[in-house]
């Protein structure tokens, strides 16, 4: 995953949302124990340098495989990947979105169309899956007959579910509740966790955050494993579903912390330590996650730790608020005595105090 660490760590802004993009489409066909090849890497970085469009990466990698006549089975794995991770860069590099069932279907039509035949439609079968995290069980599943209903209920749910002023670790858990109900439906025959990936990317950018980080490039394995866990009980085992696990995950990815985040930590009948509690009181580990705030509140620490010279006006476009919601913002967090203004209005800047 150091392919694209020089635009990620030091370039400009545009190659290094890229940048980002790409690293983690490629880290999300782990979830299926996929590679890309280096021929998608080598495109990859001529869409970053600004050579190509990402329309023409992806017809790049198109003709690349349209003219291999002969595959085998490892090649076949490796177009998919190559082609999928295409399609998930041009997504994630979009600033349209729709929380909707049918923007869901529409990622899943997206990203597979050409490579499943079923792409963009919702099973008419039920399945079952062997969990190596599970040890050869398998999650139950949405039936057949009732994922179109299941998935509009959930969608609803989450669209009378209100964050505004919810304690942030609050809204954490309620975001792993949502996403690990969404996963478990199970809507479509193949590529649901990639699906659910890119559509909660999309949709915790609607807080105002940039999900740029190393989460899910690097850890998109542990993220299919959590989503899992949450699913899974086995009462005669002793075993119960938990969203503890995909929480540490959204907590690096949201908060900045740095819980461990190790596959084997979730393979049932397995005792470690628990580092979680660990990370989170070591103040050099946690950026945020002590901080009473709510998620809009930390997309705006955020952004001022990174640009501090901000305006309200800046604040407010890269989050999607008003100005007005933003001042009130910056002045109840200035009141509690987490950000600071110092200097005029010209020449001053924000200073993250707590």
């Amino acid at each position: 995953m150091n392919d694209f660490e020089e635009y990620i760590r030091q370039s400009e802004p545009h190659k290094r949302e890229k940048g980002y993009a790409w690293q983690t489409a490629i880290g999300l066909q782990a979830v299926d124990g996929l590679k890309t090849s280096d021929y998608l890497i080598q495109t990859a970085r001529q869409h970053i340098e600004g050579d190509i469009t990402i329309e023409e990466a992806k017809q790049l990698v198109d003709s690349y495989y349209q003219s291999k006549s002969v595959r085998t089975h490892v090649e076949d794995r490796t177009e998919e990947a190559d082609k999928v991770s295409a399609r998930i860069a041009e997504i994630l590099s979009e600033n349209t979105f729709s929380f909707s069932p049918v923007e869901y279907i529409s990622i899943h039509r997206r990203l597979f169309e050409g490579v499943f035949g079923h792409a963009g439609r919702i099973r008419d079968y039920n399945i079952t899956k062997k969990e190596w995290v599970l040890k050869g069980e398998t999650v139950l599943y949405a039936s057949a007959g009732s994922i179109r209903e299941t998935l509009d209920y959930d969608f609803a749910q989450e669209k009378k579910f209100s964050y505004q002023n919810l304690p942030l670790l609050e809204a954490v858990n309620h975001i792993a509740q949502f996403v690990s109900g969404l996963w478990q439906i199970h809507a479509f025959g193949e590529g649901n966790t990639r699906t659910t990936a890119v559509f909660t990317i999309k949709y915790l950018r609607t807080f105002g955050f940039d999900i740029n980080n190393d989460a899910f490039a690097r850890h998109s394995w542990y993220f299919r494993n959590a989503l899992v866990r949450a699913n899974y009980s086995n009462l005669r085992q002793g075993v119960f579903s938990t969203t503890e696990y995909l929480e540490r995950f959204f907590r690096n990815l949201l908060l900045g912390e740095n819980n461990d985040l190790r596959n084997r930590q979730l393979l049932i009948g397995t005792q470690f330590p628990d580092d979680s509690q660990s990370a989170r009181e070591d103040g050099s580990k946690c950026q945020f996650g002590t901080l009473d705030c709510t998620l809009e509140e930390i997309a705006v620490i955020q952004y001022l730790k990174e640009n501090p010279s901000a305006t309200q006006k800046e604040i407010a476009a890269h989050i999607g608020k008003s100005e007005r919601t933003v001042k009130r913002m910056t002045v109840d967090l200035s009141s509690r005595g987490v950000i600071e203004r110092r200097g005029g209005r010209r020449n001053g800047f924000w200073e993250i105090k707590k």
